[in-house]
């Protein structure tokens, strides 16, 4: 803001450059007199600009054409009427500023004439207009443009040709002025081309886009990368758009729903895309080549692509076949007859004789293993009515270890609980396992893993946090849910702690009713074997964990690195982060509006289903061991679940040093 200052009679050349934020411009009540013609050029934030009650008696429009200004206030001004203010005029116009303010200026007759009612000849807009906007051409020809323009004063003309690589030159003596494009690149396909009328008064433009037609060339092509799926990547130039075609071996490869093409980014005349391949096998390998064609020509490109090598044959993994499958062709059948018939008779002799040899040991070791078997049956069943004494009140006379256990049983089956405390030295082992056997009547007060400690029974339920769980004690709905990793697209990144990163993806396929679902895949970015051991284990965990405020778990994916876990999506995230945005200092943080403090009736409820969770935790005989807010997610409606089994634990010992 400048005020009373009579000795400022100019803006200059970047005098007010240094100040690039500056949007509000205010010189008044001064001797302002002239503004060059760059003085805002480095201003382009200015809006708002006010000269008033200065000496201005003219002001060219050139140090405001690149400003968007909404505000130019230039009242009490000597403006002499001529052709260098009518911009002005044209100017208050446009803004509708007539009913806020007057503008005059002294005619030759040394009168005050209203702005709005000057009227000087010859002084009109000037108009460009271009003989061609529909501006085709073949690659390697030459084309002209031409542009008519009318104005008083005359304008000047120029083009505007900015990024033209072709070679050119312009004619603007004449009218109509001229344009000659030699050469043609397809570089300049798209281009914009404008030609440009300006004077005093304003300025007018007339643009066409330049369409360059020219033959396909395929620019880039590279051996397959697996990503979601295996991809064969390139890239074609081509106008107009060519089409693709596929040759395998020299054959035309027919596509499919497992193998077609893919363009994912089309940039005016470019097309970069790949050829996608669901799950190829060795039977897929070989020379792949890519055919583009147009109107005007062709262009081919060949590449080696070798996904796996053949199964079996020693120079690489044996994989699943379940993992692979496909159907046998007639050129299958041919090939393995082939093959069969270059083994020879001596071949199959030798193959013979090592199988004859592998049956005999697998046969000869059998008959020891039952026989060992059937001899440690007899000794047990039959060897105690020979080797030990009679039972006298109670005590056993002369009888081993194995088998005062066994005569205890048996007492058990006779006497009751209280025989089960056999002599002193028996007796001297604190603990004893009940057997699982359904006679012992003692199995039925505690369980099957009842432990006695002296001559109190305590029931032992085994935590899967400390113990293995074997198939036979897995629920048979319970077993890890295994998802094809076709089936999973991710979408965006949620969080990466010490385990992986966290992603929202889609999954099909999982729910019958729904063809896709949101959920949250969590990776396994170490693939050590221990660590591999831990997302086994937590998986069968896991799924073995299944309640209403418990995070439901929807399976694993282990095809191929990094191995993934799957869980249902809670839309707002951690309760931590929740209830941060929810305080009561929440609006200090907010960028927008200010979001709703929870109520305490709100906070009880996630307190109840919190509660909730952790009462069936204790029914399972699991300990979460890091119970916190941030191991907590919520979802719609205030839905809260308990999450973060596990790993967790490696992802907060981390998490709480991150910056």
């Amino acid at each position: 803001y400048i005020a009373n200052q009579p000795n400022l009679e100019s803006i200059n050349d970047n005098e007010v450059g240094f100040y690039v934020g500056l949007k509000n411009l205010t010189v008044v009540d001064s001797g302002l007199r002239f503004v060059s013609r760059h003085a805002f050029v480095k201003n382009v934030n200015l809006q708002y600009i006010n000269l008033s009650r200065n000496k201005l008696s003219s002001l060219s429009k050139k140090p405001f054409r690149h400003l968007g200004l909404s505000d130019l206030i230039l009242v009490d001004n000597p403006f002499k009427c001529s052709c260098e203010i009518m911009w002005i005029k044209k100017f208050q116009e446009t803004k509708f500023y007539t009913e806020t303010q007057d503008l005059y200026c002294i005619d030759d007759n040394n009168k005050k004439t209203a702005l709005l009612d000057m009227k000087v000849p010859n002084c009109d807009l000037p108009s460009a207009n271009l003989s061609n906007y529909n501006i085709t051409v073949v690659e390697g020809k030459s084309i002209t443009l031409y542009c008519d323009t009318t104005g008083g004063p005359p304008p000047n003309v120029s083009w505007v040709v900015t990024n033209l690589v072709s070679n050119h030159e312009s004619d603007t003596n004449k009218n109509p002025a001229s344009l000659t494009i030699k050469n043609v690149s397809s570089m300049d396909s798209g281009l914009e081309i404008s030609c440009v009328a300006e004077n005093i008064v304003g300025e007018d433009q007339a643009s066409a886009e330049l369409t360059v037609f020219f033959a396909p060339n395929i620019t880039f092509i590279e051996s397959p990368t697996p990503d979601h799926h295996w991809c064969i990547p390139f890239t074609v130039k081509g106008n107009p758009k060519p089409t693709l075609q596929w040759f395998y071996e020299g054959a035309v490869l027919n596509e499919s729903e497992y193998i077609c093409t893919k363009i994912h980014v089309i940039n005016q005349s470019e097309y970069h895309g790949c050829l996608q391949l669901d799950n190829p096998t060795h039977l897929n390998n070989g020379a792949y080549t890519l055919l583009a064609k147009n109107d005007y020509g062709e262009d081919e490109k060949r590449v080696d692509a070798h996904f796996m090598s053949v199964p079996g044959d020693g120079n690489g993994p044996i994989l699943d076949p379940d993992v692979y499958e496909y159907e046998t062709t007639p050129n299958d059948l041919g090939d393995a007859t082939n093959n069969s018939n270059q083994i020879t008779s001596t071949d199959v002799s030798n193959k013979e004789n090592e199988d004859s040899i592998t049956v005999y040991v697998v046969v000869g070791i059998a008959a020891l293993v039952c026989t060992g078997l059937v001899i440690t049956l007899i000794i047990l069943k039959f060897g105690r009515h020979s080797k030990f004494g009679m039972k006298v009140h109670g005590e056993v006379k002369g009888v081993g270890l194995v088998d005062q256990i066994w005569l205890s049983l048996q007492d058990c089956d006779n006497e009751g609980p209280s025989s089960v405390i056999s002599n002193d030295d028996d007796s001297a082992s604190p603990l004893h396992h009940i057997s699982n056997g359904s006679n012992t009547p003692s199995s039925s007060e505690g369980g099957p893993d009842a432990v006695i400690i002296g001559m109190t029974k305590i029931p032992v339920i085994e935590n899967p946090q400390y113990f293995g769980i074997t198939n036979s004690q897995l629920k048979p709905d319970t077993f890890v849910h295994h998802i094809k990793r076709h089936n999973i697209v991710l979408k965006r990144e949620l969080g990466e702690g010490a385990f992986g990163k966290v992603f929202l993806a889609e999954c099909y396929n999982l729910c019958p009713e729904q063809g896709k679902i949101l959920v949250a895949v969590k990776t396994l970015k170490d693939a050590s074997d221990n660590a591999r051991k831990d997302f086994h284990r937590e998986a069968e965990l896991l799924t073995n964990l299944q309640h209403e405020h418990i995070v439901k778990f929807y399976g694993v994916c282990v095809e191929g690195d990094p191995l993934i876990m799957v869980f249902e999506y809670m839309k707002h995230g951690d309760l931590n982060k929740f209830l941060r945005a929810h305080g009561p200092d929440a609006g200090l943080m907010a960028e927008g509006n200010r979001p709703a403090e929870l109520t305490q009736s709100q906070m009880l409820h996630i307190a109840q289903q919190i509660a909730s969770g952790m009462v069936y935790l204790a029914s399972q005989h699991f300990v979460h061991r890091d119970l916190a807010t941030r191991n907590c997610l919520v979802g719609e409606n205030l839905l809260v679940k308990i999450g973060d089994f596990g790993m967790s634990r490696d992802v907060y010992s981390t998490d709480y040093y991150r910056v």
